[in-house]
């Protein structure tokens, strides 16, 4: 039997047991000892690659951050954010579900994780726009959509690791999501505007300058951080690594001493679950950076690019990238889209001339709108875990939001100065 036969086989074979539910990392773990085994390369350079997979300063920012986002939580920061939101949109049809959304953009901006933001906002607000007269499947919907910007507005954690693996400056990939993130946000908010206008949704208060001035200066510790940060990797005073452990001290020092909601003996629990998200994510990236190799050896990345070459126009290869993206979003979590096709893609896409700041930007919105796409939509069943909604009655609600991202989409591959103007002025 030849060795793509026996490669063919493996992989069957781990396609068999991830439909079978088998976490990520244990399928890729077994189709590179496989593959590694077939092509008789040497099993010890696994162990070494692993080691020098995280061997890098910048990855440091991946669980700091996603600390950050469960202290903002606990510290009572989101919440702040959330009220304030409303008082500046509640005027409008549909008011506390943009405010939602905008919420949704503020907490991204600070945490860089798409399920924390859904998890926290949609705790928040979700029941609140229950009371409101929003339909309760809406309003779950609602909370996922708005979590997809988690990882598009800086800081987020993808660019970390897409940086990571595609050598590419963190903090000129942070500042390229800027306006795509924002851009996402607009679209969400009108889609959610014309949807609760049709339906009669929410009620509508009035808009007292007085009050809005009240939840912000309540909110004043988000906008601080939020501010800082963006502010110190726009303007290089501090990298992102830096910008992270500065969340991290700022928000347990806000949360301990100003807010007063985060108390010190709950500290070790909050470090708790944010390790042990970063003990999933950590084993994955390294066992990828194997995976990377071996595809590389054998010239995976040189067939896939000669097919998609072979549709000649630029537009004509982009479209095909984004569709691929688009497709494997729909079924893996955007950890292992980015690790399996990044590498891949980001080099073909590079050979037509698509600046890979901007590719990035491109490959991980599409990444994102994954999270609110079936069959897999990661953010759908974190939002029905917190409003105890069933997954399968929030797809239809979700649409709206799906086309309003998909244009936002299109607006952001046909127009590089969205991801590029930001990057350039600044440098």
């Amino acid at each position: 039997m030849s060795e793509g036969d026996l490669i063919s086989i493996i992989s069957v074979i781990v396609l068999i047991l991830f439909l079978a539910g088998v976490p990520i990392f244990l399928i890729i773990g077994l189709w590179v000892i496989g593959v590694s085994i077939v092509i008789d390369f040497t099993l010890a350079n696994i162990g070494v690659t692993l080691f020098e997979g995280l061997n890098f300063f910048g990855l440091l920012a991946l669980p700091l951050f996603i600390l950050t986002g469960d202290l903002i939580n606990a510290a009572g920061i989101a919440k702040r954010l959330s009220d304030f939101a409303y008082s500046i949109l509640g005027f409008i049809r549909g008011g506390m579900g943009m405010a939602a959304i905008g919420a949704c953009g503020m907490f991204a901006a600070i945490s860089g994780s798409n399920a924390g933001t859904t998890a926290t906002i949609g705790s928040i607000m979700a029941p609140e726009m229950k009371k409101n007269g929003y339909d309760e499947r809406f309003s779950a919907a609602t909370a996922a959509s708005g979590g997809t910007v988690g990882i598009i507005i800086p800081p987020s954690v993808i660019f970390i690791v897409y940086g990571f693996m595609m050598n590419l400056s963190i903090t000129d990939l942070f500042i390229a999501g800027m306006l795509p993130g924002s851009l996402m946000v607009l679209g969400m908010m009108f889609a959610c505007h014309v949807v609760a206008r049709k339906q009669g949704w929410g009620t509508v208060i009035p808009f007292v300058a007085k009050n809005s001035l009240k939840c912000a200066k309540q909110a004043y510790l988000g906008f601080i951080t939020i501010g800082v940060v963006v502010y110190g990797i726009y303007s290089g005073a501090f990298s992102p690594t830096e910008a992270a452990a500065f969340t991290v001290s700022f928000t347990i020092i806000a949360g301990c001493m100003l807010t007063k909601d985060l108390h010190f003996k709950n500290i070790p629990s909050v470090m708790l679950k944010s390790g042990q998200i970063t003990g999933m994510l950590a084993p994955l990236i390294a066992i990828s950076v194997v995976m990377q190799q071996l595809l590389s050896m054998m010239g995976v990345g040189e067939t896939i690019g000669n097919v998609l070459n072979g549709f000649g126009s630029y537009y004509g290869v982009l479209f095909l990238c984004m569709g691929i993206i688009l497709l494997a979003g729909m079924l893996l979590e955007s950890l292992p889209v980015t690790i399996i096709l990044a590498p891949i893609l980001a080099p073909i896409a590079d050979g037509i001339g698509v600046d890979p700041i901007h590719f990035s930007v491109i490959f991980l919105v599409g990444a994102a709108i994954g999270f609110v796409t079936p069959p897999f939509g990661l953010n759908l069943y974190v939002a029905s875990s917190v409003t105890g909604i069933p997954y399968g009655k929030l797809v239809r609600f979700i649409i709206p939001y799906f086309i309003a991202l998909f244009i936002t989409w299109i607006l952001i591959a046909l127009l590089p100065s969205l991801s590029l103007f930001l990057v350039q002025f600044g440098s």
